[in-house]
């Protein structure tokens, strides 16, 4: 599975603009974080690398977008097979990560929460800091990870 490649191609349908709030920095964000996230919860890395991507990828603005994780789920539908290989059980991880992301959900398989908690981590970046109780998994809710991921949010920072 090349990333790279898939972020490219999934950026040519991307309507808005790619330094934007929910653009290719929230991204790679909500990217580390899952891979940090992940190192402890045992969570699919593959399902979080492309949770990364397709989550906010169909989004039509900046501000409430209802639809926008299953537009996002079912470009991951249309390019599986070509684009990435996955079996069908973390396929339905990803597919639900994506579709549930924004309903406050915090019960899931652990690879979904994980996903969800790498976006949480990140909302420092419009201004609101990670709330422990919408989290779901432990080393989401240390105060220390909370700190950290709301610093690099409110920074704008990435590794690229």
């Amino acid at each position: 599975m090349n990333m790279e490649q898939i972020t490219l191609e999934v950026l040519k349908g991307y309507a808005l603009h790619h330094d934007g709030t929910h653009g290719i920095s929230h991204w790679r964000r909500v990217r580390e974080n899952g891979l940090f996230l992940a190192e402890s919860t045992g969570a699919d890395t593959e399902v979080v690398e492309l949770f990364s991507v397709f989550h906010d990828c169909r989004r039509r603005n900046e501000g409430r977008d209802p639809g926008h994780g299953a537009r996002g789920a079912q470009l991951a539908v249309e390019m599986r097979g070509e684009w990435f290989q996955m079996d069908d059980e973390p396929f339905e991880h990803l597919l639900m990560a994506c579709r549930a992301h924004t309903a406050g959900l915090t019960e899931a398989h652990s690879t979904v929460q994980t996903c969800w908690d790498a976006d949480r981590l990140d909302l420092g970046r419009v201004g609101v800091i990670p709330r422990a109780d919408r989290l779901c998994t432990r080393p989401a809710k240390d105060p220390d990870t909370i700190k950290w991921a709301l610093a690099r949010s409110q920074e704008g920072w990435d590794r690229h």
